[in-house]
């Protein structure tokens, strides 16, 4: 099992559907697909699906890998406006970059939630404040 962070605290996976790769992609009605990519993805690959996809998961090995914070700022750019997950082992102190680089959430396992406690995520809850560039630019 797992357990999906978001701003609000900790939740139950909602997503009810199945995730694919990017090799079993439909070529039409991705609607309802969610879409699971490694920290190794090549976004180029998804251009002209995005648009169609309900969920992009991005996994990655390692709390101190730190490409799939790329791979979500370049789907990001590339248009993706949908719901955008980060999975593996996070750290809270991750979670505000996770945000800042366009997740919507974070996916951990039971095993690190009962580690590192909802409290502290929330903690990182208010992302958008206590971010160096800002100080930086007096906003």
């Amino acid at each position: 099992m797992s357990v999906v962070v978001t701003d609000t605290g900790f939740a139950a996976d909602d997503w009810l559907g199945d995730f694919v790769t990017p090799a079993q992609l439909p070529a039409n009605d991705c609607d309802s697909v969610a879409l699971d990519l490694g920290a190794e993805a090549e976004t180029e690959q998804l251009a002209g699906k995005l648009g169609a996809l309900a969920l992009i998961r991005v996994t990655i090995p390692s709390f101190a890998d730190g490409r799939g914070f790329t791979i979500a700022r370049q789907l990001r750019l590339m248009g993706y406006v949908g719901r955008l997950r980060l999975a593996g082992p996070v750290i809270a102190d991750q979670y505000a970059m996770a945000r800042r680089s366009g997740f919507d959430e974070v996916e951990i396992s039971d095993e690190l939630a009962a580690r590192q406690t909802e409290n502290q995520w929330l903690r990182r809850a208010d992302w958008r404040a206590h971010d160096y560039q800002s100080r930086l630019r007096g906003v």
